[in-house]
């Protein structure tokens, strides 16, 4: 499958000498949702700015639908839709103007159901009328959006897209894009968010100290590098383990035995370890299993950077 993205030794300095981004190399495919995550001052926002054209390139090259983004920028931005981190919309002007005068720019031809369709999937049609001061910060957010799928982007960058929004409106928004999604619209999605990339995304990227530190599928990256925890409810209180489980990974509250194994490993000890426990008359009433969540992984791949 040919990407509708495609980054190749991207590399962005500043007049400081500041190195933003070091070597970017990257490949987006139509039609799914990619997860950009990494921690503030990762190299996000300057990434997504150089595929838009907003920031010179250094060195490195992009394309988009094939097309390169400097020598063919005009046709290249038509492709994309950006929704920025701030809200940077016209107080005085209402919904449908705002919405309309974005697809304008781009030079697309007045398309007033096409408007009207956008507005009312994203629940913006009785407030089409209405100044954007009079909205809540959810409703100008969603505006964003609109204004972003005016010209009919086949790339939408959502560059934090549910910041400062409650959480039942995220919930209807991540609805919303997975709408766009089915409708034939490639989305890029960074967020602080883990839960969001996690319930989002088909592929997950980490980005630290401006460079890509893993790309991988979601589900097979929480298999390759999640762990799984045993907790057993004991029936008598642990204050110390015994040393004949020394060498399982164990922690005690007193009132539970936890126990971290690697999923990977084609042993995980369990049976070995409830042969121990039976030795050692360690009696328990329950057990449960935890599967680690993306957040602990995001969080185990920048500290180990």
């Amino acid at each position: 499958m040919d990407p509708i993205l495609s980054i190749t030794e991207l590399n962005k300095t500043f007049a400081g000498g500041f190195q933003a981004l070091k070597n970017v190399n990257l490949q987006i495919y139509q039609g799914e949702i990619f997860g950009l995550l990494g921690p503030n001052g990762a190299g996000k926002t300057t990434l997504i700015s150089m595929i838009c054209g907003i920031t010179k390139i250094t060195e490195g090259k992009v394309t988009v639908a094939g097309y390169d983004n400097v020598r063919d920028y005009v046709r290249t931005r038509s492709l994309i839709g950006l929704v920025p981190q701030e809200l940077t919309t016209d107080a005085f002007e209402s919904v449908w103007a705002t919405v309309n005068f974005s697809r304008g720019l781009f030079g697309k031809p007045k398309n007033p159901d096409y408007i009207e369709s956008i507005l009312k999937k994203l629940s913006l049609w009785e407030k089409r009328n209405n100044r954007l001061m009079t909205l809540s910060g959810g409703m100008k957010r969603r505006v964003m959006i609109a204004k972003a799928l005016a010209h009919e982007p086949r790339l939408l960058f959502l560059d934090e897209p549910t910041a400062g929004v409650d959480v039942e409106l995220r919930k209807d928004m991540w609805q919303q894009v997975r709408e766009l999604r089915q409708s034939g619209v490639t989305i890029v999605l960074t967020t602080h968010y883990i839960d969001e990339a996690e319930e989002m995304a088909d592929r997950i990227g980490v980005i630290n100290h401006g460079q890509i530190i893993l790309v991988e599928e979601k589900a097979k990256l929480m298999k390759k590098l999640g762990t799984k925890q045993m907790t057993l409810d004991l029936k008598s209180p642990m204050t110390v383990i015994p040393a004949s489980l020394a060498g399982y990974n164990l922690k005690t509250d007193g009132n539970h035995l936890i126990y971290s194994y690697d999923t990977q490993k084609e042993n995980d000890g369990i049976a070995e370890l409830f042969e121990k426990l039976a030795a050692e008359n360690i009696k328990f009433q329950d057990l449960h299993t935890k599967q680690s969540s993306l957040e602990e992984i995001f969080v185990q791949l920048v500290r180990k950077q």
